[in-house]
């Protein structure tokens, strides 16, 4: 049973595995022949593996800095980091988490099928995360067994609708068409990026891709060069400040220290690079492949995936919104500091991924402002939500990482208050009045 469990694990939360079984059904649904279905599948497949070791890369070069950091300023805390919390609870919640992954994907399609919200959610590791969180609060809750999965399956089916389905306005006018969503557990911090973005756009609100360089300077004009140069800064400042006895000693093995930090800056341009050919190589697939799905299971289904995927419509946005995201994260951490609360630490990962896609939400809707102001306020969120999700947490709330983008927060929070005010049964009345609400519009509106 638990070699079963264990394998389930592994197909459902590798993303290319997942996406390209979807495009592959989605193909067979339309009865394409064997080549296209071929080449549309393993595209998909080798697509998403190429957006993986584009992630990997960054975040293997992000790490470092991360540390540099902490050891420059001298500063300890919790460090939100999705991947730490879910290795600590699955020790202890491994089989409740895989039970609830395979049958919230299952409460997902129900309701794409029988409600007016078409959304599939595709990010496959996002949904382990989410349902490990929601094993570990249904347990806190005083669930047990069939009921913990049950109630863990279908809150985690509702969230996988609704993250994408609040977002999907601002995809529209980022993307300008409808055919595909976002599914990526932040979709409360980019939702109010896009708010914060349309709050602060003026009459003269240019994009961040327009953004006007000297003649001597249009070589920062390109993407690469541009995030390249950024990050050797930013990289070089951290390096000085932590110093190289630090760095050389337990980060670089012996290599210099300012050698081993332009490389990691220049790994980071690199990360972005390979994501952003992995998301056109993706897209150019998946959407056509998904008709399928549309057509024949789910009519008018969208599917939702990983955050990279917005990264190609504002590259200057993303850096942007990545360091006006960490600033919001010093920021909040300044203020915790002063009022003696827990210190939650930037974590650098989820500062760059949700603050560059808060980034480039914020140029969408506000320009140059949009994009600061609104991956700012991001930062300060996915800061701050942490705080308050810990203590539903329960042992988990004690450990030195939590999670970390704003719909774990925001999810968590609202479980694991119902939870401490009315236990197991105000959890399963809650569950039972959002699918209620969820359904009768559908029904409503199809009837007039």
């Amino acid at each position: 049973m638990n070699s079963i469990l264990t394998t389930l694990i592994d197909i459902l939360s590798e993303p290319a595995i997942l996406v390209a079984l979807i495009a592959l059904i989605g193909l067979v649904a339309q009865r394409k022949n064997l080549s296209d279905t071929m080449k549309g599948t393993t595209k998909t497949f080798v697509g998403f593996l190429v957006i993986a070791a584009g992630a990997g890369i960054l975040e293997t070069s992000l790490e470092p800095f991360g540390a540099m950091f902490q050891e420059a300023f001298n500063v300890s805390g919790v460090v939100p980091n999705n991947e730490a919390i879910v290795a600590l609870a699955l020790n202890e919640y491994g089989s409740n988490t895989a039970l609830i992954m395979f049958f919230g994907m299952i409460v997902n399609i129900l309701i794409a099928r029988f409600t007016r919200f078409k959304y599939i959610f595709l990010t496959g590791h996002h949904t382990l995360y989410m349902a490990c969180m929601l094993a570990v609060i249904m347990a806190v809750a005083g669930f047990d067994s069939v009921g913990l999965i049950a109630a863990g399956s279908v809150a985690l089916g509702i969230i996988m609708t609704l993250s994408p389905a609040i977002l999907q306005p601002f995809m529209r006018e980022l993307t300008g068409n409808d055919k595909v969503a976002l599914g990526h557990f932040s979709a409360v911090g980019y939702a109010l990026s896009a708010l914060v973005g349309k709050a602060v756009k003026g009459k003269n609100s240019t994009s961040t891709e327009k953004i006007d360089f000297p003649k001597g300077l249009g070589f920062l004009r390109d993407s690469t060069v541009s995030i390249a140069l950024t990050m050797v800064v930013m990289y070089m400042i951290v390096a000085l400040a932590a110093g190289p006895a630090y760095i050389e000693a337990e980060l670089s093995d012996d290599t210099n220290f300012l050698v081993f930090s332009l490389v990691q800056a220049g790994n980071f341009a690199a990360g972005v690079f390979i994501i952003l050919a992995g998301v056109r190589l993706v897209l150019a697939e998946i959407v056509p492949a998904f008709k399928g799905i549309s057509t024949k299971l789910v009519p008018n289904a969208k599917p939702a995936l990983d955050v990279p995927i917005v990264f190609t419509y504002a590259p200057n946005a993303v850096l942007i919104g990545f360091f006006s995201s960490f600033i919001g994260g010093l920021f909040s951490m300044a203020v915790m500091a002063i009022v003696g609360s827990t210190i939650i630490l930037p974590g650098v990962v989820p500062h760059f991924f949700t603050g560059a896609a808060a980034g480039v939400f914020g140029n969408a809707t506000g320009g140059i402002k949009g994009a600061v102001s609104g991956s700012f306020v991001n930062g300060v969120i996915i800061s701050f939500l942490p705080v308050f999700l810990l203590p539903v947490l329960g042992e988990l709330g004690f450990a030195n990482t939590t999670f970390s983008d704003a719909d774990f927060g925001v999810g968590g929070i609202f479980f694991g208050s119902l939870a401490n005010y009315g236990g197991p049964i105000a959890i399963v009345i809650s569950l039972i009045v959002i699918l209620a609400l969820m359904v009768i519009p559908f029904r409503g509106k199809k009837s007039a």
